[in-house]
């Protein structure tokens, strides 16, 4: 009896899982302490120290509970509306307040990085949020619209989280300079626009959810896969903006006649 109480809440007990990760990502982001990097000879603001990669990495052992606490459902087959609510509400937590933060934290960086700053404006950090604020619409829209296996209208909130929550390693060993183009303000702003529009873009992109064996049927997602862990030991830390591009470009590719 307790076995099956057990297995009917597994669901559910994935979902805190993910909720508790994205609580002490904030936690960890919060407590980071910017500080002054060299690289070349040229120095710029680091936003985070340990914490914030300690907050990456926990936004990232939460993706790996969103993604099992859905298989875990269909698996047992309990499904059940508090479920669904709680999902969101973890999601909006990991994957859209955590990565908020981070953002801010990069603000704040770039604006202190300018000879003579001493303080910044919450009005030029307060843009950071925007990326919870829609991800919650995002998730609002997919909760009422109708239910499909097919694809996702709009980039899931947790690839956007993913992205974001890789910046502090992208900011701290700077491939290809790419760590110094993010101290500037106006390449963040930008970079916040744009994933606010693509989580409430039409854009068709495939899920991750397969019903049988066929390679045929689901290359774009087995070729998505193949490619993302073949960049790692190359890429390294830009692998997860190469994933997430090749996500996008695959998912137009990938006709819906297919699915």
């Amino acid at each position: 009896m307790r076995f099956n109480f057990f297995m009917k809440h597994l669901p559910n007990i994935l979902t805190l899982a993910n909720l508790f990760c994205g609580c002490v990502a904030i936690a960890f982001i919060l407590n980071s302490q910017p500080f002054v990097n060299e690289v070349n000879g040229e120095q710029y603001w680091v936003s985070g120290t340990t914490q914030a990669y300690y907050g990456s990495l926990f936004i990232f052992i939460a993706a790996i509970f969103d993604l099992f606490d859905g298989m875990v459902a269909r698996w047992l087959g309990v499904h059940s509306p508090i479920g669904k609510d709680l999902d969101s509400l973890a999601d909006v937590v990991s994957f859209g307040v955590a990565p908020s933060m981070i953002l801010f934290k990069m603000l704040w960086a770039a604006y202190m990085a300018k000879p003579h700053a001493m303080d910044v404006s919450m009005i030029a950090l307060a843009p950071a949020f925007l990326l919870a604020c829609f991800g919650a619409l995002r998730l609002a829209r997919f909760n009422n619209s109708v239910s499909t296996t097919a694809h996702f209208t709009g980039v899931p909130i947790p690839a956007i989280g993913l992205l974001v929550a890789s910046f502090p390693l992208i900011n701290w060993y700077n491939p290809l300079g790419i760590g110094l183009r993010m101290q500037n303000a106006w390449i963040l702003y930008a970079i916040i626009a744009l994933l606010c529009w693509l989580m409430i873009s039409p854009i068709k992109l495939f899920t991750l959810k397969f019903h049988s064996f066929s390679v045929k049927k689901y290359w774009a997602q087995v070729l998505w896969i193949l490619l993302t862990l073949v960049s790692i030991p190359f890429l390294k830390t830009l692998s997860v903006p190469f994933s997430f591009l090749l996500y996008i470009i695959l998912s137009f590719a990938y006709k819906p006649s297919e699915q």
